[in-house]
Parts: structure tokens; sequence; C-alpha cells
């Protein structure tokens, strides 16, 4: 296992990042801990959650991927973990969340941070993250930025002192950013420097053989501020290792998770998704080792986040870091996509 810097901060989290919005709904208390201990075993020290967890978001599981992680974290070596956890911006679909007025604001950013703190029985976080902006933006696989639909959000001048004074507690450690723009990137850097606040050090957005649409702009809007990026869903919510070319499994993500459907629904994803198995068939890879080593092979990606419902998948997922990629097999994975460019951004 490799470990990278993350931005300008001084974390250094494993090239492999386990994710955990599973636990609570498809995986068990024991469950959890059990790809806990084998992801530290196997060289992990970053692990990622969110107070809305477990997905799908409920009122009734809210919070217990986080308790999970607490129950967890309180019997291991703190300082040798590095936890990231997120606050949930603003959404008519989480009416249960402080009453659904979800806003990046000193009052529910506060009450967000305690509850974390107090789910996860930890002093402190390593890295707090911005789930989705609390502006307007077009999210998950929804259609162009349009103005129209602009709404009242709290300035980003106004965040940055929130969470500054949060690391001035020592509740929060570094500040990320998730599902961003190039715009909110740069704006969010440029304030920090300009008002002497706290910087953001990674961003967390979708990237995979078939959405690479973070390479377009926003590599470079993060390469110019040293933002690390945080890659999620690198198998496409596992489209990626070919397993629903012939049928979606009653308990899938895909099939339980119907809210996803406007990314993972679109026009050549199943032609591109078969091209890619096929190339991981002709060069002897699980179709899922090679989706997750084109992601890590990327110059701008720090860390992969992965996700397992069993210890099977996880332990393939992390074997995955064993896998580099040649000149020849990455040919053919251009090839493809320049028949199918992004389908599901």
């Amino acid at each position: 296992m490799k470990y990278n810097q993350l931005g300008d901060s001084d974390l250094f989290v494993s090239e492999i990042c386990l994710g955990t919005m599973t636990f609570g709904e498809q995986n068990t208390l024991e469950d959890a801990r059990q790809q806990l201990d084998y992801a530290v075993s196997a060289g992990i020290n970053f692990i990622d959650s969110a107070e809305m967890y477990p997905v799908p978001a409920k009122a009734e599981t809210q919070g217990k991927t986080e308790e999970y992680i607490g129950k967890w974290l309180v019997k291991q070596q703190r300082d040798k973990l590095i936890i990231a956890t997120k606050v949930a911006g603003p959404s008519s679909r989480l009416t249960w969340l402080r009453g659904g007025n979800n806003r990046i604001d000193r009052a529910n950013v506060n009450q967000a941070v305690e509850d974390s703190l107090k789910r996860l029985q930890t002093d402190y976080i390593d890295l707090y993250q911005i789930h989705w902006p609390d502006r307007y933006v077009p999210l998950f696989g929804a259609p162009d930025y349009d103005p129209t639909q602009e709404r009242e959000s709290t300035p980003i001048a106004e965040q940055l002192e929130i969470f500054a004074d949060l690391i001035k507690a020592g509740k929060i450690r570094y500040l990320g950013l998730s599902n961003e723009t190039p715009w909110g990137v740069c704006e969010f850097c440029h304030l920090a420097q300009k008002l002497g606040l706290p910087k953001v050090v990674s961003i967390q957005n979708a990237f995979s053989l078939v959405n690479r649409v973070f390479q377009i702009n926003l590599a470079e809007a993060c390469r110019f501020n040293n933002i690390g990026l945080l890659a999620y869903s690198p198998l496409a919510f596992g489209l990626l290792t070919g397993k629903y070319l012939d049928r979606i499994p009653e308990n899938s993500r895909l099939n339980l998770f119907k809210g996803f459907g406007i990314r993972y629904e679109k026009p050549n994803l199943t032609e591109a998704v078969t091209a890619y198995v096929e190339i991981a068939k002709k060069y002897g890879l699980s179709p899922a080792k090679m989706a997750l080593a084109f992601v890590r092979s990327r110059w701008f990606v720090t860390s992969t986040i992965i996700g397992a419902t069993t210890m099977e998948q996880l332990k393939e997922n992390l074997s995955s870091v064993e896998v580099e990629l040649d000149k020849d097999i990455l040919a053919e994975i251009d090839a493809v996509h320049v028949r199918y460019p992004n389908p599901t951004p």
C-alpha cells in the first residue's frame, strides 16, 4: 500500500480509502467490524463516512454508519487512522435531518460536527467535507447548469469562517469539498487566501472508466490549487464489475437505490461496460481490478474510495493495488472512451 500526501495538509492517506455508506443498511455491525479490521490489516489508514449514511438515506437509519465506525474506532489507536466524514448540504429529501433546513451555516455545521463526533466516539475529525454545495449546482447526473435554478445560499466566505473556528477549536483538522465544480474549487481557494482562512485540501467527486468528467476542467483547477481527488464510485455502483450485464440482482445497490438511476440509466453505458469487460478478460484481469487500477493510475487521484458488501468483494478490490496497467491496455481503454465518452457524468 502506498501513501500520498493529501493536498497541502500533513495527512498521508492510503491510496485506497475504505468507503462505508453500506454500514447500517446492507452491512451489519459485525460486517463493518470485519471490513474495518481487514482493511487496516491490508494497510488502509483512511476511512470515509458521512452524517447522512447509510444509503439509501432514511430517517430510521441516518447516522448508523458513523455509529458503527465509532464502536470500532474506540478500540483502535486513534492517531494511526485518518477519519473523514461529511456535513449534508441542502436537500428537499432529507426532511428529518435538522428539520430539513440543511444549510452550510453556523448552526447547522456546529450541530452536525457535534453529532458526528459523538457517533464516531472521537474528539476530532481529520477531514471534514461539505457533502455537496450549499448553492445550486447540477448533481449526480442532473442536466446542465441552469441559472434559473439558483437559490439563496450561505456565502462561501462565511462557510470558511465557520470551519476556521472549528479548526481552531480542534474539532476538525482539515476541510474538504465533495461534488464540487471548478468555479467552486477556485472560489473556496481564492477566498481562503484573500481572507486568511483555512484552504480546502481535497475534493471527493465521482471518477471512473465511465465518468472522466473530472479530468476535463476540475483536474486543472485542483492541480494549481494543490487539491487531492478522492475518487468515489470508481466501479460505477458495481456496473464496471460486469455483473449487471445480464440482470440486476434483487439485493444489489442498483436495485435498492432507485434514486441513483439518473446517473446510471444513460445511453451507451451498457456498450461501454461491455467493451471494458472484454479488455479486462483479454489481459487476464477481473473487470473490477482493471477499473480500480485505472483510477489509481491517474496523476490527479490521491486516494480511491472503495466500498463492499461482502468480504470477497473487499479482498478483490484491495488486491487491485497489485495491478499496474501498461501502455497497451491503457491505449485500448482510451479507444473505448473515445467511442463512448462519459456515459455516466
